[in-house]
C-alpha cells in the first residue's frame, strides 16, 4: 500500500528536531563531519609526496584543513540561526544548508586560489606577454577547468557534512501535547 502524505511531518526527512542537550554532541558532529570518507581513505592508499603548506601541497591536507575549520563554524552558525528563527527545524533543513553553504564556500574558495595564483603568475613574469600568459593558463585550469570540480567535491564533503550533524547533533523533537480541555496557557 502506497503510504498517504498528509502533513508535512509525514514526508521523509521532514521530521521536527532539536539539538542536542548531551555533553560532547557537537564535539563528535564536528569530528565525523571532517572525517569525509573518501578524503580520508585516499590519505592512506596514496599518502601525499608534500606534507608542508606551499604551492605543492597536496590537495586533500587544504581540503582536510578546510572541513576541520568549516565543520564546527558551519554546525556554531547552524545553531544560532537556529536560536534566532527557529529553523532549520528537520533533519533535511540542515542537511540542505550545509550543502548549500558548502557549495559557494567551495566556489568562493577556489575564486581565490585562482586570483592568488593569477597574482604570483604576475610577479614571476619577465614581461606582458608573459603576464597574460600566465593568466590565460591559470584562470583556464583554476577557473574553467577546475571551478566545477571544486564545487562538485565542496557539495560532496558538504553533504557528509551535513548527514553527520543532522543525525549527531540533533535528535527528533518531542511531539507537542494536545490542548484538550483548553488549560495549556498559548503564548501570543
Amino acid at each position: 500500500m502506497i503510504p498517504r502524505f498528509e502533513r508535512p511531518e509525514d514526508l521523509p526527512g521532514q521530521s521536527r528536531v532539536i539539538p542536542r542537550r548531551t555533553p560532547g554532541a557537537f564535539a563528535i558532529a564536528s569530528l565525523a563531519a571532517m572525517a569525509w570518507p573518501p578524503l580520508i581513505l585516499t590519505l592512506f592508499v596514496w599518502p601525499p609526496e608534500n606534507w608542508l603548506p606551499g604551492r605543492e601541497i597536496d590537495w586533500r591536507l587544504v581540503v582536510l584543513f578546510i572541513g576541520l575549520v568549516a565543520a564546527p563554524a558551519g554546525l556554531w552558525l547552524m545553531l544560532r540561526w537556529r536560536a534566532q528563527t527557529g529553523r532549520p527545524g528537520s533533519r533535511l533543513g540542515v542537511v540542505w544548508r550545509f550543502m548549500l553553504f558548502g557549495g559557494l564556500l567551495a566556489a568562493s574558495l577556489q575564486v581565490v586560489i585562482a586570483l592568488i595564483m593569477m597574482v604570483l603568475g604576475w610577479l614571476e613574469a619577465g614581461s606582458f606577454l608573459q603576464a597574460t600568459g600566465a593568466t590565460e593558463t591559470i584562470l583556464l585550469i583554476y577557473g574553467v577547468g577546475g571551478l566545477p570540480v571544486a564545487i562538485l567535491v565542496g557539495v560532496s564533503y558538504s553533504l557528509w557534512a551535513g548527514l553527520c550533524a543532522a543525525f549527531i547533533a540533533f535528535e527528533g523533537a518531542p511531539t507537542p501535547v494536545r490542548d484538550r480541555l483548553g488549560m495549556i496557557p498559548q503564548d501570543r
